[in-house]
């Protein structure tokens, strides 16, 4: 089913060298961009992550080091890669927990001011998982009736995630083709930052998700433990967990 869309929407996959959003990197990123006339571009770009690419990652991903020697940065591409997601929507596959977290921490690192909690997300993967409970590899072999031959390349994962989508939408009558709708129903709602350090309860009040203060208000910890604040804005959290406590700080004058 081709998709009902008001604004453009941008499909994307990164290839990284580890999961750990504060300190791995960008190796490779493609996008799919869908304009609501059916028009598509597509991109791929090699980053230099400007550290060893792990072999645990090289295993998953097949890039090495000396693939990405002579490629730019991310700082390089960042402004264009964010002149290409402004204004749209985003989907993705694991996005929610892994590819949105890890791009704005490399857009925060690259001095890039684009807010991308202002954009509506589609995660097809919670889609898939609410309704099947399977891998994307799996999800491509169930929807499209086909192999996914390059899997875990970011542009074999882009396009496939693409193709899954529009296969849901014409599997699941209960999935509407509205953007908003399948933002709202593939989105983890209470997540505050993008890696859910900080959450909202059940009163819609911002507390902690971890540590010795969870499901404590983080205003009330603020208040209480002045500390705490210098304390996670010299530990390992991710640079978006930072800055949305930097504001609550601010906001509530703690």
């Amino acid at each position: 089913m081709k998709l009902n869309l008001t604004n453009p929407i941008v499909f994307f996959d990164l290839e990284t060298t580890g999961v750990n959003v504060s300190h791995d990197r960008i190796v490779e990123i493609c996008y799919l961009k869908v304009w609501p006339n059916g028009n598509e571009t597509a991109r791929t770009m090699r980053i230099n992550p400007e550290m060893h690419i792990p072999e645990a990652a090289t295993a998953v991903h097949g890039i090495h080091d000396e693939d990405v020697a002579d490629c730019p940065t991310f700082r390089q591409v960042a402004k264009e890669v964010a002149n290409d997601f402004e204004g749209c929507d985003i989907a993705g596959f694991n996005s929610n927990r892994f590819d949105v977290p890890m791009l704005a921490e490399e857009f925060l690192r690259a001095d890039v001011d684009i807010d991308l909690s202002r954009h509506r997300f589609i995660d097809v993967q919670v889609i898939y998982h609410k309704m099947e409970q399977r891998t994307l590899s799996a999800a491509y072999k169930f929807y499209c009736g086909r192999n996914l031959e390059d899997a875990h390349s970011a542009e074999g994962d882009t396009r496939a995630t693409y193709e899954v989508l529009q296969a849901q939408l014409d599997l699941y009558p209960e999935l509407k083709n509205d953007i908003d709708f399948l933002s709202e129903f593939s989105s983890f709602k209470d997540n505050v930052d993008f890696a859910g350090r900080i959450v909202y309860n059940s009163n819609h009040i911002e507390v902690f998700n971890f540590g010795k203060y969870k499901d404590r208000p983080v205003v009330e910890v603020l208040q209480r433990d002045p500390s705490y604040y210098r304390w996670m804005m010299d530990g390992d959290f991710a640079l978006n967990t930072k800055q949305v406590l930097t504001r609550i700080k601010l906001a509530n004058r703690c």
